[in-house]
């Protein structure tokens, strides 16, 4: 039996996880205290949050660790639960994406574990500690498109399988039902309390259709694969998640970079430009700019194969399986 830990932010990571569950051939039990249902997933396990105190105190620990405030409640069960399962379940190997706090107790508990990494400045201590105790780190990007210099230590057991999506070998479905001319797709780990910059777009845009799927416009799609492959341009945020997708449905992308930790889509972004896999803007097109945008898009499709996200699910659940013999 394999452990998962999925981390409760955004939906991206539960997607990810469920997308290489789903290619290993043995029980995989999900912990997260994010709301995870998934086949792929033999049990999920609900941990506490570790995040309620609204007033954290040394939560990195004079800057060894991320998050680890001290005297949490929520953080001592959290910690607690997952020494239960390691001792009562006794896995294999754990997944862990991502923490560095978790990564290093369950090394500390005597267990392998694979972790995610993630693009963007990961120099910092906490974040070696965590690539250095790992038995296996999984880059979820084209080696070829990214090889930041933080990792360089780490190759000797990195595997950079391309970008993971949840769709991937799923056929392309286009259906007028759901064409649009621009798709706007929102994630659920940005700032809720902010207003989305596509608000009134269609207004601004009568002639062409626009549809907005996301938390920032009230609605939400929980296949929202006919949609972007449908859609004459989607627009989406720089998630690994988010591009993966865009990559498997294999259409003309503008990527907006949210302000996220350790420049983390900004480093996915730059990488894309300099690909010329999607147009990147830092700043929201005004109307006659999207116009522009959306009459310039062709029937081609950009190279999007070199995001690689063909079999990429398959090949980190290959080094799972390979950890845990």
């Amino acid at each position: 039996m394999i452990g998962y830990y999925v981390h409760h932010q955004g939906r991206g990571h539960c997607s990810r996880a469920a997308a290489i569950a789903a290619h290993l051939q043995t029980d995989v039990v999900a912990l997260t205290s994010a709301g995870l249902t998934d086949p792929a997933f033999s049990e999920v396990i609900t941990l506490d949050r570790d995040d309620a105190d609204p007033a954290p105190t040394d939560v990195d620990a004079g800057g060894l660790l991320h998050w680890a405030p001290r005297g949490d409640a929520g953080l001592r069960n959290r910690m607690a639960q997952l020494a239960d399962f390691v001792a009562t379940r006794q896995p294999a190997a754990m997944v862990v994406d991502v923490s560095v706090e978790v990564t290093l107790f369950l090394r500390l508990l005597g267990v392998p574990v694979v972790v995610m990494a993630m693009p963007g400045v990961r120099d910092d201590l906490p974040h070696q500690l965590a690539y250095r105790a790992a038995d296996a780190i999984i880059a979820p990007w084209p080696g070829d498109l990214y090889r930041p210099d933080w990792l360089e230590e780490h190759l000797h057991k990195t595997v950079f399988t391309g970008g993971i999506s949840r769709f991937d070998g799923r056929p392309h479905v286009s259906h007028p039902t759901f064409a649009s001319d621009i798709l706007v797709l929102t994630g659920a780990g940005g700032d809720r309390g902010a207003l989305h910059p596509a608000i009134g777009l269609a207004e601004a845009l009568p002639d062409l259709k626009v549809v907005g799927l996301g938390p920032a416009f009230g609605t939400w799609a929980d296949d929202p694969w006919p949609f972007l492959c449908s859609a004459r341009l989607a627009v989406i945020g720089a998630g690994q998640g988010s591009v993966a997708d865009a990559a498997a449905a294999g259409r003309p992308a503008v990527v907006m970079p949210e302000d996220r930790p350790f420049a983390e889509q900004r480093a996915t972004a730059d990488n894309l430009a300099r690909a010329e896999l999607a147009l990147v803007a830092s700043t929201w097109p005004d109307a006659d700019r999207w116009r522009a945008i959306v009459e310039s898009v062709d029937d081609s499709a950009p190279m999007w194969s070199r995001w690689q996200t063909a079999g990429a699910a398959e090949r980190a659940a290959r080094v799972v399986a390979e950890v845990a013999r």
